[in-house]
């Protein structure tokens, strides 16, 4: 996948100025940046949610403008951070949906297959009959993330993925989305604002300010405290615990 990405305005205000990308697949990639940078306008853009004003979107050597619907939503899937379904859905329900660009909603026994296993990865199937109003917002994250992982595409997208999660199961979404990178060659670019959790599961990171990409590189290349600072606009020592480098943020 390659990005280059001139311009995207809200109005008047730059939100997306220089990006110019090229993403590895089977890794994942973090992007972070304070409030404001520009990760989730650059993912909705990847994801085609909205258009650039000027630049493109390569996937598999094709632009983005140049893929049929249906053919992209086989290889692509993205999570937003605020998802609202006016239906009243079950968890199972919700989950099937990830099938929908494969079943057209007929759902065969390969999607029904998908479904399981996305509920079985996310330790929902107690939770399968259960209405999503019924659940925590945390239980709901989860059944959205199941329903990515049903679509079962190449390049998995999420912003903010660890909302609403308390720390065992940010944890849990972390290891994962892992394993979905190790096992199943999976391609997972998630925005995140937690350096360590970015350090500690990421192979690649790509740091955003002001709509520019101003760092990219490996995990061990990014987590310095002078690329941090750089980012961030303040100083985070860096301690070398269990081999992952933690940022100390916090005092």
């Amino acid at each position: 996948m390659k990005c280059g990405i001139w311009g995207k305005k809200y109005g008047a205000k730059n939100v997306l100025q220089a990006v110019d990308l090229t993403i590895t697949e089977k890794q994942i990639v973090s992007f972070i940046g304070a409030n404001g940078a520009g990760k989730s306008t650059l993912l909705s853009i990847i994801a085609r949610l909205m258009k650039s004003d000027s630049g493109e979107v390569l996937v598999d050597g094709v632009a983005l403008g140049d893929w049929k619907s249906d053919d992209l939503a086989k290889r692509l899937s993205i999570l937003k951070q605020s998802n609202h379904v006016t239906m009243r859905l079950t968890v199972r329900d919700l989950v099937a949906f990830g099938r929908f660009p494969h079943s057209k909603g007929r759902l065969q026994k390969d999607d029904e297959a998908f479904i399981e296993m996305a509920l079985d990865y996310m330790e929902l199937r107690d939770l399968a009959s259960r209405y999503l109003d019924e659940l925590s917002g945390g239980q709901q994250q989860r059944a959205y993330i199941a329903m990515i992982i049903a679509q079962n595409t190449d390049y998995i997208l999420l912003d903010e993925p660890l909302n609403n999660l308390d720390m065992k199961h940010s944890v849990q979404i972390m290891q994962l989305l892992r394993r979905l990178v190790d096992e199943l060659g999976k391609t997972v670019l998630l925005v995140l604002h937690d350096i360590n959790f970015a350090s500690c599961y990421s192979d690649s990171v790509v740091a955003l300010k002001d709509g520019a990409v101003v760092a990219n590189g490996s995990t061990a290349e990014m987590i310095q405290e002078d690329v941090l600072a750089q980012v961030f606009d303040m100083h985070i020592p860096i301690s070398l615990i269990n081999n992952d480098r933690i940022g100390v943020y916090f005092k």
